[in-house]
């Protein structure tokens, strides 16, 4: 299963439409995660034309991104793979402990927020970051994930320069 992470779009300032860097890789995924600060509904609706898209709630998302289904977290399945995904994980001291106490049971945690890109693991748990692809601050590029999802397990985490 190849999935696709974003988060820190920032539409319309930053996402005007989908940049030609990003659909590359929105191209072939079978699922597309959206770590919040879309802040607009219409840049979830934009890249769900690419495939199945499960997002939450940032800072900067109003009431349309709740509405088309962003909610504060969310927890799934992946092939075995247990995934669980919002923006803000708080400071970087004790992330990994505050993010198992959070979400238990997951494997995996997704969140956005930062604009940071990350993917660092502790204690049997994995975070993961995947940066902003529009709004890189003082990143040298913007950035998105790709994960390799195989027999329950994460195959592979890659961190994409697409600026």
């Amino acid at each position: 299963m190849k999935v696709v992470v974003l988060a820190d779009t920032h539409a319309p300032r930053r996402w005007r439409s989908c940049p030609p860097r990003v659909a590359r890789y929105l191209r072939g995924a079978d699922l597309i995660l959206h770590a919040g600060d879309v802040c607009t509904a219409a840049a979830l609706d934009e890249i769900s034309g690419y495939a199945p898209v499960v997002a939450v709630a940032g800072n900067n998302d109003g009431q349309d991104v709740a509405d088309w289904g962003a909610a504060e977290t969310a927890e799934l399945d992946l092939g075995g793979l247990r995934v669980a995904m919002i923006h803000d994980s708080g400071p970087a001291a004790g992330r990994i402990a505050r993010m198992r106490r959070r979400f238990p049971g997951a494997d995996l945690v997704v969140f956005g927020h930062s604009h940071i890109p990350l993917d660092q693991s502790g204690g049997g748990l994995r975070i993961f970051n995947p940066g902003s692809p529009t709004d890189r601050r003082r990143q040298p590029h913007g950035t998105l994930g790709v994960l390799r999802i195989d027999g329950g397990r994460l195959a592979e985490a890659r961190i994409v320069p697409v600026t």
